[in-house]
């Protein structure tokens, strides 16, 4: 007897069934029993398959430890630099350090709800921001969050706030000007569109008023501006942007803010974040400028979560990797060529200097980072010479080739004159007897400084600019008073753009003014001179 057999009448004689049940065969219940559970399990996995899976998997990590504005965590072994991090209570963070048995993460929220003990999450992703037209007229923090009280931005692409420089390949010449509205910048320092271009002074010497004339001076140029304020005092903050909307600036302008009271990772991602919504246009080929306020405030924002995460500390306390953190924020500043997009991102980063020593650590990093400084002298500014900018210690290395030609008629004679009376004016001190070149000489750079003085909030345009220059270089405003001129200048001013349409005309286009062109002004302004006698 087969051995199935066997089994069927042993399960016969050891089960007794149900007399409805015992006229059936053993082995008919068994097959039907078998094809049940097997359609069964059809019908199982047919479900399983049709419905998506709901299980993710997820590492969790612990808090050990929580400072200002930093946290250690336990338990995420496969953690990578830079990814964003959730606590307890929905606050952010990303991991910053990787050390064999924790992670020390960085906090972008306040830290009096996380606690040691609390839980974090994963979210496998890198730090990122909004970009698009859409920020334009906003106040945002560095990922993303209205500051404003208008409409969440949670709709908009997001970029990467960290990514490589445009590589070399990828870069043209900086050849167009960036106008600042201001005479002495535009003049003796100019600023190309791509270029880098460091502010640097003492507190309180003007370097913001200057970042904000430039920002003023772009409405109606299709140039896209940015305000990255790190650091810096809320009133400070409330006070440039109602600046801005007061001078129909806002509209144009991203304001991305990493307040003195906002966590310091939140102060260090900032210029980030800001230079990834200003690459977004530039690789449209769009031209933007951003105004980064300050990296003095930056670094030392870099300094503190460095020194709290145990980094070893170089001079002045900074870290070592303190120049890297700069060079490849301010590398991502250029100008694109046509086939990678074709814009520029004009770059004007703030540095605070202290009782005017520019060696120190970081403004000897960024002057050597950047393609040239303007430098605000406190001295200046005491006197009242506002933009109080020290045109011997600043300098453009790349900007004097997209200067336009207009300007070039006048700014070589110009700084020279300049330069030659700054020396003559400290040894003048020292002399009660000058000959009658000297004091010519030092009349005529009197009236170049008072000339170039400018009132903020009023950027001019390039033929009022040129008109002024014109005056002062050619003569015209010799032994007017100085307390005349700036009436004489603004009928100065008034007069050439009214009677020289043509001129204004070719100076904007680019085209540079013969010598004939140059009297016509200086004669215009001459008789706007005698119109105020």
């Amino acid at each position: 007897m087969p051995k199935s057999d066997e089994a069927i009448d042993s399960f016969n004689d050891d089960v007794s069934l149900p007399p409805r049940l015992a006229a059936v065969h053993p082995r008919s219940i068994m097959t039907t029993y078998s094809e049940t559970l097997e359609t069964a399990a059809q019908q199982f996995d047919q479900a399983v398959k049709s419905q998506p899976s709901q299980l993710t998997v997820t590492e969790i990590g612990t808090v050990e430890e929580v400072q200002r504005g930093i946290a250690r965590v336990h338990g995420l072994p496969h953690v990578q630099v830079d990814e964003v991090l959730r606590f307890a209570g929905g606050h952010l963070g990303y991991a910053f350090n990787l050390d064999p048995d924790q992670v020390g993460c960085v906090l972008l929220d306040s830290s009096d709800q996380i606690t040691a003990g609390s839980r974090v999450e994963r979210m496998h992703t890198v730090l990122d921001t909004p970009v698009g037209d859409q920020l334009l007229g906003r106040v945002v923090d560095p990922v993303g969050r209205p500051l404003d009280g208008g409409r969440s931005l949670d709709d908009l692409p997001r970029e990467p706030c960290e990514r490589d420089a445009p590589p070399i390949m990828q870069r043209a010449p900086v050849t167009v000007p960036l106008q600042s509205g201001l005479k002495v910048v535009d003049a003796m320092i100019p600023i190309g569109r791509g270029q880098r271009q460091l502010l640097l002074g003492d507190r309180q010497t003007g370097k913001t008023a200057i970042a904000i004339d430039t920002i003023i001076n772009q409405r109606g140029r299709d140039v896209i501006c940015i305000y990255c304020s790190i650091g810096q005092r809320s009133t400070g903050v409330a006070r440039v942007i109602e600046n801005l909307r007061r001078h129909d600036a806002l509209d144009h302008t991203i304001v991305v803010i990493g307040a003195d009271d906002a966590p310091p990772g939140l102060q260090f991602l900032a210029p980030y974040a800001a230079t990834t919504m200003g690459e977004h246009f530039m690789r449209q080929g769009r031209d933007v400028l951003i105004v980064y306020d300050d990296l003095t405030s930056h670094a030392r924002a870099y300094r503190h979560l460095s020194l709290l995460l145990r980094r070893p500390p170089g001079r002045e306390a900074f870290p070592g990797d303190i120049f890297y953190v700069h060079s490849r924020l301010l590398e991502r500043s250029t100008h694109l060529i046509q086939s990678a997009g074709g814009g520029s991102l004009t770059a004007l980063p703030i540095i605070e200097t202290e009782a005017q020593n520019v060696s120190a650590y970081i403004p000897t990093n960024l002057i050597s980072i950047t393609d040239g400084q303007i430098y605000l002298s406190p001295t200046l500014f005491r006197k009242g010479v506002l933009p109080a900018i020290d045109v011997g210690r600043s300098v453009s290395r790349v900007g004097g080739k997209t200067q336009l030609p207009a300007y070039r008629v006048v700014a070589g004679d110009l700084r020279l004159t300049y330069s030659q009376f700054e020396e003559l004016e400290r040894f003048a001190r020292f002399s009660s007897q000058l000959d009658e070149d000297t004091r010519a000489t030092l009349d005529r750079g009197r009236l170049i400084r008072e000339i170039l003085k400018q009132t903020q909030f009023q950027p001019l345009t390039l033929p009022q600019q040129i008109a002024s220059l014109i005056a002062v270089t050619n003569g015209v405003l010799d032994g007017v008073p100085v307390d005349q001129l700036p009436t004489i200048e603004r009928a100065i001013q008034d007069a050439v753009t009214s009677h020289a349409n043509d001129l204004c005309a070719q100076m904007q286009s680019g085209k540079k003014l013969d010598k004939q062109q140059v009297e016509q002004i200086a004669n215009i302004a001459a008789g706007a001179v005698h119109a105020h006698a």
